[in-house]
């Protein structure tokens, strides 16, 4: 008796001719006389067999995906690379994006027209007094108007007008400018509260930063907008003078570019806080440029909206914010953990009458704890001016209490 798979190996070795000799009586064989088990197992060797066929069939099956594929088209193509570019972006490159996106709508191009000193010298064909132009960055603090720029872009400004994001143009008036730490807070005349386009920038903190840390320095110098650089934090707690002949002291060293134009625009974080207030750069060096920390200005801005003007005491130091040992910290239990390092002391002044010297930290004034620049200058006010005050300082490992009569600041 055959077999089952007998007729299945006659089937694959035999040729087509000898296939063709194949009668019923063949396929009762496969089936056993009661009917086919697999009717498609020797079309299915047949077809291997015929490598032309085979190959149609190929084509057949991918033209009808392909006119099934209803997804195939050039949306999808452009999503796909819409979704590549996305992500290509790195996570510095996102945080950059994400930042500038964030504060741009606050950033402002301020324009100055400073008039020529002279009387009636140097006027125009129509009379009109001649007129010396200038500019800088500045941004939106509050919702109803309010810019916070450098002294030096609006001091003695006989006209300013200020270029939004969105392209209007408003006039504005000074409130207040404070030479002795370059800075100004100036107010658009035809802003509202709530009107579109004023967008307040979120204000950060810049005694957390931390030396590599990112930041970008946005501004829009001659009325482009948002131009953008980002770097890191070089330096903390550096001096810079004035152009009153004042030190700025607490000052942030960055290497992000500040092109000229820059000057008032933000200094912002990688979440988009700002941190500083683009001053100054060296121009001869590369990658040496400076902002004021955002804590200063925030306390210069608040008594320009409330006087004019910054009336300070001074007790005669250049100082610098440094850590204080854990150790004595713990021992003298200082509120704080850092202070002031007095790094000079000028003749003649309260400080060296009080017995101040190079290398003391002042940790408090008064009992206000001192942690940075920032608490000292915010210590020393008007209300200090002739007033003996208790000045508590770490000589070495010695904790000493000296009576300082701050005088005022010219």
């Amino acid at each position: 008796m055959e077999s089952s798979s007998a007729p299945g190996l006659t089937a694959r070795c035999m040729g087509p001719s000898a296939r063709k000799k194949r009668g019923p009586q063949d396929d009762n064989e496969i089936v056993g006389g009661s009917g086919r088990v697999n009717p498609n197992w020797i079309d299915r060797h047949l077809s291997c067999m015929n490598q032309e066929e085979r190959a149609v069939s190929a084509l057949n099956v991918v033209s009808n995906l392909a006119s099934e594929n209803t997804g195939w088209n050039e949306s999808s193509r452009e999503s796909g690379v819409a979704g590549g570019d996305a992500s290509l972006l790195d996570a510095y490159s996102t945080a950059v994006t994400g930042a500038v996106e964030r504060m741009s709508p606050s950033v402002v191009n301020i324009e100055v027209h400073q008039a020529l000193p002279g009387n009636g010298v140097g006027r125009t064909r129509s009379g009109e007094p001649q007129e010396r132009r200038g500019g800088g960055s500045g941004f939106v603090f509050t919702p109803d108007g309010l810019i916070l720029t450098n002294s030096h872009v609006v001091h003695a400004a006989a006209r300013i007008a200020v270029t939004m994001n969105d392209g209007r143009r408003m006039p504005a008036t000074v409130i207040g400018d404070d030479p002795a730490s370059d800075l100004a807070v100036i107010r658009l005349e035809q802003a509202h509260f709530g009107e579109p386009g004023l967008t307040a920038a979120a204000l950060g903190d810049s005694q957390r930063l931390r030396v590599g840390q990112i930041v970008i320095a946005i501004g829009a110098p001659y009325g482009f907008q948002s131009t953008v650089t980002a770097g890191v934090v070089s330096a903390l707690g550096r001096s810079l003078r004035s152009y009153s002949g004042r030190l700025i002291d607490d000052v942030i060293q960055t290497d992000a570019s500040l092109n000229p134009g820059n000057s008032g625009g933000p200094l912002v974080d990688s979440s988009g806080r700002v941190v500083g207030v683009n001053t100054a750069t060296i121009l001869p060096a590369q990658g040496i440029c400076f902002a004021i920390g955002i804590n200063t200005a925030k306390f210069v801005a608040s008594r320009l909206l409330r006087d004019g003007r910054i009336r300070r005491s001074y007790i005669g130091v250049s100082a610098q914010t440094v850590p204080v040992h854990r150790r004595v910290v713990r021992f003298y239990d200082l509120p704080k953990e850092m202070g002031v390092v007095v790094l000079g002391v000028e003749e003649n002044s309260p400080a060296k009458r009080a017995g101040l010297r190079e290398g003391d930290i002042i940790v408090a004034l008064e009992g206000h704890p001192v942690a940075g620049v920032d608490d000292l200058h915010r210590v020393l006010t008007d209300v200090r001016v002739g007033v003996s005050c208790t000045l508590t300082v770490l000589r070495w490992t010695e904790k000493l209490e000296l009576k300082v009569v701050p005088e005022e600041a010219k």
